[in-house]
């Protein structure tokens, strides 16, 4: 029998709830998830890789079909490479889709046999970003709600020492 496998892809600098959503509905979408870091030379990281694979790891023990990775490959070479045929992506509004739908066609022209699957955020969640988070710590604000605690105290710490 063929296993369903998909792939999440993000920068998860640092993982949010909104991200934790996504991971928890795509789990039971699929017999196995990928939830895989990728490289975006375009983003300068406040967490190193291995900080943010271990917040990974922490905060998605809970799901025994996931699994936590990192890739310097495209998404859809990775997922070729892992057998998955589903990209997972999350949209949290319309400013999204346009990337995610630029993304999506780039991905078919690599490699059609892999899918785009979008989740929509729920709404508690879609003004969420990892962009925001930072920020908003940055300024010594609580982030509780917005990340899992074990993230907010490494937030909390990160920032401290910068």
């Amino acid at each position: 029998m063929k296993k369903n496998i998909a792939v999440y892809a993000g920068t998860f600098d640092p993982v949010t709830c909104g991200h934790i959503d996504i991971i928890e509905r795509a789990s039971r979408l699929y017999d196995h998830l990928y939830v895989t870091i990728f490289t975006n030379p375009n983003k300068q990281t406040m967490f190193t890789l291995d900080e943010r694979i271990e917040l990974l790891k922490e905060v998605t023990s809970q799901f025994d079909n996931v699994t936590i990775d990192s890739s310097e490959d495209l998404a859809v070479e990775y997922a070729s490479k892992v057998g998955a045929s589903v990209l997972v992506r999350g949209l949290r509004a319309t400013m999204d889709f346009e990337y995610e739908l630029q993304l999506a066609s780039s991905n078919q022209y690599l490699d059609d046999s892999i899918d785009m699957v979008f989740l929509m955020t729920r709404p508690s969640h879609s003004f969420i970003s990892s962009s925001t988070v930072k920020e908003i710590v940055s300024h010594h604000h609580s982030v509780a709600g917005l990340v899992p605690e074990v993230v907010e105290e490494a937030l909390k710490k990160k920032i401290n020492q910068l």
